[in-house]
């Protein structure tokens, strides 16, 4: 794999996430009903451009929506004609193949702005997000340079700002908590989909006895549910929920730390490079 497409694979994964706070803190501000609820239109200048700070909100979203639309676009045509592996590939080919489907879902959340629509929005937002996700840390792996401790460092930070930030729990879940909320709670995910994908390999599997994988992938399914738990109106039951959640998903994760932190030889890390 060339330097350049490694560079775009972490790049894409990282975009989707950015789009996805942008998308978040949008329809928190209620930006998301603002270019006069148009779609692709807005309410500036020949209907293309904003015409006030709420309306640059929501025409931004947009425009990044595009710009990584692309890029995802991009990246997989070029992953095939590298000939790289062909999980990689295929984790792009899914990421683009849903890409029209959020697209539509994206209209229809200016035009209509439903409940159903908002999360099925949110929920192939993230779909792409781990595909694009897993393509990248397949593509890091293949440098046989270790991460696990890295991104299991990442994620057992990232759990704290989780349950600090869950929901009306502690705080005001306005735009601004919410925006922190999910590039922390992002962040800890794609790290969790890396280190079970990573732990998967004959020689993580040998260190840690296999017992990696089976501590990151269901904390990695809970932190998604969170994320898209997020989405909802809350009440006091789906507060209690989120937040013993949290919690679950948190004692998951530093359990792994302390694995990988009691395995890993201090001179000689992981290698995440083995055929699965």
């Amino acid at each position: 794999m060339t330097p350049r497409l490694r560079r775009l694979l972490l790049g894409g994964a990282a975009l989707t996430g950015v789009l996805m706070v942008l998308g978040v803190y949008t329809a928190a501000s209620g930006a998301g009903l603002t270019c006069a609820g148009r779609w692709p239109f807005c309410d500036g200048f020949l209907g293309l451009f904003p015409a006030n700070w709420g309306s640059f909100i929501e025409w931004f979203h947009r425009l990044v929506a595009m710009i990584t639309g692309f890029f995802i676009l991009g990246t997989t045509v070029l992953a095939w004609r590298e000939g790289v592996a062909a999980r990689i590939r295929y984790a792009l080919v899914a990421a683009t193949v849903i890409l029209p489907f959020q697209i539509v879902l994206g209209a229809l959340t200016v035009t209509e702005y439903e409940w159903v629509i908002l999360t099925a929005h949110y929920v192939v937002a993230t779909s792409i997000f781990t595909a694009v996700v897993a393509a990248a840390a397949w593509g890091v792996a293949d440098r046989g340079v270790s991460r696990l401790t890295e991104t299991i460092t990442v994620a057992a930070l990232g759990m704290p700002v989780m349950v600090l930030l869950a929901p009306h729990s502690f705080v005001s879940f306005g735009p601004t908590s919410q925006a922190i909320y999910y590039v922390v709670g992002l962040a800890t995910y794609a790290a969790l989909v890396a280190a079970t994908l990573w732990g998967r390999t004959p020689r993580a599997r040998e260190m840690f006895s296999g017992r990696l994988a089976v501590l990151t992938a269901p904390s990695s399914v809970i932190v998604v549910a969170l994320l898209i738990m997020g989405r909802q109106v809350y009440g006091p039951a789906l507060e209690l929920v989120h937040l013993g959640g949290t919690v679950v998903a948190a004692v998951l994760v530093v359990t792994a730390a302390v694995l990988v932190r009691r395995n890993t030889p201090p001179t000689r890390p992981v290698s995440v490079n083995d055929a699965d």
